[in-house]
């Protein structure tokens, strides 16, 4: 048998005799060119070796976790199988810029009539690089500027520096990256960084001066991360028409904070999902590892879509959260929760919903904000959708004399809520933009609305 350049999943198309030919014109070499061919097909084969050409500065050990599966398969199906998958495995560890597979039979003296070989030809990055790129946030656009140094100490770990120039935000950002080997989704990372950001609903800007390190691994079907930050924040005003309340809110402040996340997701696509849905829990505990910041902290995420007939999905969602200090000192404006605006509760001002002083809108303690009804028809194919929505939400403080029971009656009053429709289009598999027409409805005193055309583009909508 020849080489085989393993690039698809599909089965090798069948060999046999074309049309018109009778089988007593059929060479005896050919037919045991067949019979070699249907045993590698349909009967065990066996891998014997597997190569890889062209690692400089990566260890050997690291890749011998990827492969691993490849000596597991039983046929020649499997064997294209089982090294298309090692292939994407190689590919995400980061190190390399190309990956091929090229299988083929067994040579020398110990090959047997059903062995294998299998080489994976690969060609390492560069030991550093460096990217120029956009990023779309949540309605704010960025220039980034980056240096990474790939495969650092030869098992797939990386050192990335990073500068990012947004409309309202300025960033700098060193990281260190280190996978486990065999186990690239249990990684640890230390991340140094500084961040200035203007805040024009609340009239604030902040910078944070931080260092964090994460812990991040699957458990049964979940994503689970373990989380250390350190930041020195220091709060200012953005305008001499700032209210006193942020005005008092302003100065040097440290937090030290431990955090919690998991991640359920099984969505086909996190930017314009068909199926699937998608839980987000995370919680966070500051004041017991140092700082003058104290509380707990607890927000959520819920999303299922399901598609419908005349190519609609149908995608119900909700966020909430609440944030309770720890001791006499009331909770920090840069800590609180932030609704309203094109990705969250469309019609209204971006995160100008809830309690404010003077204009300035100070962020809320306790927040719900669910029920987005989205069929779409897919006019333009994959990368755009017509939708209809439906959002309704909530903003408050809380008073902490209370009980339960009153926090919940306080979130279940003067909902906020706004219906239209609009346009969806999808950058990829990195962002979206929306442009909608909005009929914000439940409009309360201090609520800065955005009603009629509204554009929006960002990561992470409701």
């Amino acid at each position: 048998m020849g080489t085989v350049h393993a690039r698809s999943l599909d089965p090798l198309p069948m060999r046999g005799p074309e049309l018109g030919v009778q089988a007593d014109d059929i060479e005896v070499p050919e037919m045991e060119l067949e019979s070699k061919q249907e045993v590698l097909e349909n009967k065990n084969v066996v891998v014997q070796r597997v190569h890889i050409d062209g690692l400089s500065r990566t260890k050997d050990d690291l890749l011998t976790y990827e492969i691993a599966g490849v000596f597991r398969a039983k046929n020649l199906i499997d064997v294209m199988r089982t090294s298309h998958e090692a292939r994407q495995k190689l590919l995400r560890l980061g190190i390399f810029r190309k990956v091929e597979v090229v299988i083929d039979t067994s040579q020398g003296a110990d090959a047997l009539p059903n062995g294998l070989d299998v080489t994976f030809e690969v060609t390492e990055l560069r030991r550093m690089t460096g990217s120029y790129n956009t990023m779309v946030g949540n309605n704010e656009g960025s220039m980034v500027l980056g240096l990474k140094l790939p495969n650092m100490l030869g098992r797939a770990e990386k050192l990335t520096f990073q500068c990012s120039y947004g409309t309202k935000e300025t960033s700098y950002g060193l990281s260190f990256f280190k996978p486990q080997p065999g186990h690239f989704e249990r990684n640890f990372s230390i991340n140094l960084y500084k961040v200035t950001g203007q805040f024009p609903w609340s009239s604030l800007r902040e910078t944070d001066r931080g260092v964090s390190t994460e812990i991040t691994f699957p458990l049964w079907k979940t994503s689970q991360t373990l989380k250390w930050e350190g930041v020195w924040r220091e709060l200012g005003c953005l305008a001499r028409t700032a209210s006193f309340a942020v005005r008092e809110e302003s100065g040097h402040s440290l937090k030290s904070s431990l955090s919690h996340a998991m991640v359920i997701d099984t969505r086909n696509s996190s930017i314009m999902p068909r199926n699937g849905g998608l839980l987000k829990i995370h919680q966070e505990l500051a004041g017991y590892t140092g700082g003058d910041a104290s509380f707990v902290k607890e927000d959520f995420e819920i999303q299922l879509n399901k598609s419908l007939f005349w190519d609609s999905v149908l995608s119900a969602s909700m966020w909430g959260g609440v944030l309770l200090p720890i001791g006499e000192r009331p909770t920090s404006i840069a800590d609180r929760f932030y609704l309203g605006g094109p990705t969250s509760i469309r019609g209204f001002s971006m995160y100008s919903m809830g309690p404010q002083s003077d204009g300035d809108y100070l962020g809320g303690e306790a927040y719900w904000a669910p029920l987005p009804f989205r069929p779409g028809r897919g006019g333009f194919g994959d990368l755009f959708r017509t939708h209809f929505f439906l959002n309704a939400g909530n903003l408050c403080n809380l008073n902490y004399g209370e009980g339960p029971q009153a926090h919940l009656q306080k979130l279940a009053e003067s909902i906020r809520w706004s219906y239209g429709a609009g346009i969806v289009l999808r950058l990829g598999n990195i962002a979206r933009l929306e442009l909608n027409y909005c009929i914000p409805m439940g409009v309360q005193s201090g609520d800065r609305i955005s009603d009629g055309v509204q554009f929006g583009a960002g990561i992470r909508f409701l």
